[in-house]
């Protein structure tokens, strides 16, 4: 069982904060900027944050691998606004192609699962075409830049979504979003997993076990603290070990986090808000799983659980 975390390196993004000498240089694959200002600076200024973080990202990935960490989820802004130019549009393409490519090997290399969660805005589920072109042009990006690392394009290598709204008629949203995903390019539909949701009216395991998976057959990753909203009747053994029958012999991916309302003690936290740590012993009922942990505290939350716990 390998355990994660998710985007930022807090001992390498803030250096100073854990000790280290003062003019340690910031790493992180995370350097993103608002709509404003990518149109203000333009493309070449992009390209610059792209190129510098996929060049952290390797770096990122070494020190993962150095410090026990084999399972890793990149940043889904580690190309800002990539919807809105093509790759070769960017000046630095062949230096964020070359990088890409080592971060990927190196990954390999050392065993270093690589991950992604694009955002809540890719609805695959919509009614409406212009926002599913959207979602089909941001996907893409993702799948362009797992092939430039040359990354496994099987489920190993997932690209995770909610598949969206249900617009009051969940069969027929999940209709469109079997019927969308064909739309995808390869390098996409090869590494899509979907993800059940945290509200009752949403996407339990087994609505997107028996509407997604059966239909399309791709794999379902299982989150523990989203099942405790939406169970469609399932205890959480039965919900988890549904979710995992979808992996076949790709080893499977689950979610784990805990509520920040009950960690702070504040009634006035939404209680699906994640916390900064995890406290309970995960129960995997014996199964083989690797597990990202969605905590505020990143991968300080996953070294305090190991002292806990293993």
């Amino acid at each position: 069982m390998n355990m994660g975390y998710a985007c930022i390196t807090m001992e390498l993004a803030y250096p100073k904060d854990y000790g280290k000498p003062k003019g340690t240089p910031r790493l992180t694959a995370n350097r993103h900027c608002i709509k404003r200002t990518f149109k203000e600076k333009g493309v070449d200024y992009v390209s610059e944050l792209g190129r510098d973080n996929v060049k952290d990202l390797y770096e990122i990935i070494k020190w993962n691998s150095e410090n026990g960490f084999k399972f890793y989820r990149i940043s889904s802004n580690c190309f800002p606004w990539s919807s809105e130019y093509k790759w070769d549009d960017l000046k630095d393409i062949d230096e964020i192609r070359e990088w890409s490519r080592k971060a990927g090997a190196l990954a390999q290399k050392r065993g270093v699962r690589l991950t992604s969660h694009p955002g809540p805005f890719n609805v695959l589920t919509s009614p409406h075409p212009h926002v599913v072109d959207n979602c089909i042009v941001d996907l893409t990006a993702h799948g362009d830049h797992f092939d430039m690392m040359g990354l496994y394009r099987s489920p190993y290598n997932k690209i995770n979504i909610h598949i969206g709204g249900a617009y009051g008629d969940k069969e027929s949203a999940m209709k469109r979003f079997c019927e969308n995903f064909k739309r995808l390019p390869k390098s996409v539909r090869s590494r899509l997993t979907v993800e059940n949701d945290d509200r009752a009216s949403m996407y339990s395991v087994k609505d997107l076990y028996y509407g997604v998976y059966q239909k399309i057959g791709i794999p379902i990753v299982f989150d523990y603290h989203h099942h405790k909203f939406c169970t469609g009747d399932l205890s959480e053994q039965e919900a988890l070990e549904m979710a995992l029958s979808t992996w076949g012999d790709i080893k499977p991916v689950v979610h784990y986090s805990e509520s920040r309302r009950d960690e702070k003690e504040d009634m006035s936290i939404r209680v699906q808000a994640h916390s900064d740590y995890i406290y309970d012993k995960i129960n995997t009922y014996g199964n083989e799983m690797d597990i990202m942990v969605e905590a505020k505290a990143k991968e300080l939350a996953v070294k305090k659980y190991k002292e806990m716990y293993l």
